[in-house]
């Protein structure tokens, strides 16, 4: 029989090289996939992970699509180093497009920036309000925030596609489900002329240094650190769990609102039912790859980015199967978790005669 036994101490080292070789991991059994499915696997891997950025153009495209993951996934790595597991990026994310779109529309011939900022903020405000109702029911009944986030997800989900099919669709739409595109005061400005990467990476990035500050060199940053690593030695320390808890989550839920807000007024410039493809949820995958550390999540997120440029691409050039894209995020995190298992535990062999003993007893 073989189980899992804690090793006495674990290799500070390869909580670093985890990530890398989880990754290496991903490409050689991408390679096997593509080869099985019939592709050659050298031009599939070119595809999927090269060509997508061999240009100026597929670079910008790299940072509008690294731009709300890595927001959302920073937001999410100060609620994960406080353990409390926010798993609802994805509808702080919804909130944040919907409520910034239902502002921008009472806008429509805006010229004016100071538009902008007022649509931004009531993105952030919506997804602090909406990470707002778990850190409520957390607090004051002590609910799984697990549970309450995951759900609040499809909450935001099905009002934004009651929005795109109600109030807020388009009357000049032609019954397409999406509201009137927005004006310019309400659209975020471009950083590049020959490109799509708007703003909204420059705050995302922005956002990667506060937090960086944050979590390392503040004192509540340190606060959360040892909530998130011993609740009982925090409330020994008089910490504030309960304040801890309502601002990790509401950091992480405006953050999230953010990037919502940020698609709707950047690249997609109006509501639509599909604003993410999944961004808050590969979110969580990059702030774990990028452990929990800004400069890791940063380039946790170009690489995640990659992966949806790649399987984009190669569902157009190859003919591949959509669902690639979930497939390699899916094996990202499983190699992932477990060489993460395997740097806190060894595999040991236990003797069958020990196994019946303790049966027996």
């Amino acid at each position: 029989m073989i189980k899992l036994q804690p090793r006495r101490e674990p290799s500070e080292l390869m909580v670093y090289i985890s990530p890398i070789l989880a990754g290496i991991l991903t490409l050689m059994t991408g390679a096997i996939l593509f080869a099985v499915l019939g592709y050659n696997s050298f031009t599939a891997l070119y595809t999927f992970l090269v060509a997508p950025i061999q240009d100026s153009q597929g670079i910008s495209e790299l940072l509008v699509k690294a731009s709300p993951i890595l927001m959302c996934a920073i937001g999410l790595a100060v609620a994960y180093r406080a353990n409390v597991w926010n798993i609802g990026a994805e509808g702080q994310l919804l909130m944040g497009a919907l409520v910034g779109s239902a502002v921008a529309l009472q806008f429509p011939d805006s010229e004016s920036k100071s538009t902008l900022i007022l649509v931004l903020i009531s993105g952030v405000l919506a997804g602090m309000a909406w990470a707002g109702i778990a850190a409520f029911l957390k607090t004051k009944f002590n609910t799984n925030e697990i549970l309450t986030t995951i759900m609040l997800n499809y909450i935001a989900l099905n009002l934004l596609q009651y929005a795109v099919h109600g109030p807020l669709k388009d009357p000049d739409g032609y019954s397409f489900p999406e509201s009137a595109p927005f004006s310019a005061g309400a659209t975020l400005p471009t950083l590049l002329e020959d490109g799509r990467v708007h703003i909204g990476f420059a705050l995302a990035v922005i956002a990667v240094l506060i937090i960086w500050f944050l979590v390392s060199k503040s004192f509540l940053g340190f606060q959360m650190k040892v909530m998130g690593m011993d609740e009982r030695a925090a409330k020994f320390a008089g910490y504030p769990e309960k304040k801890l808890t309502w601002l990790v989550l509401l950091i992480s839920g405006g953050l999230a609102g953010l990037a919502g807000v940020c698609e709707v007024t950047g690249p997609i410039g109006q509501l639509v039912p599909n604003v993410s493809p999944g961004y808050g949820y590969a979110a969580i995958i990059v702030a774990f790859l990028g452990r929990l550390h800004p400069v890791g999540i940063l380039i946790a997120s170009l690489l995640m980015a990659l992966i949806y440029l790649g399987g984009e691409l190669a569902q157009i050039k190859l003919g591949t199967p959509a669902a690639l894209t979930l497939l390699f995020q899916g094996m990202l995190l499983f190699y992932l978790l477990a060489c993460d298992v395997l740097i806190r535990y060894q595999l040991i062999k236990v003797p069958h005669s020990s196994t019946q003993a303790q049966g027996a007893n």
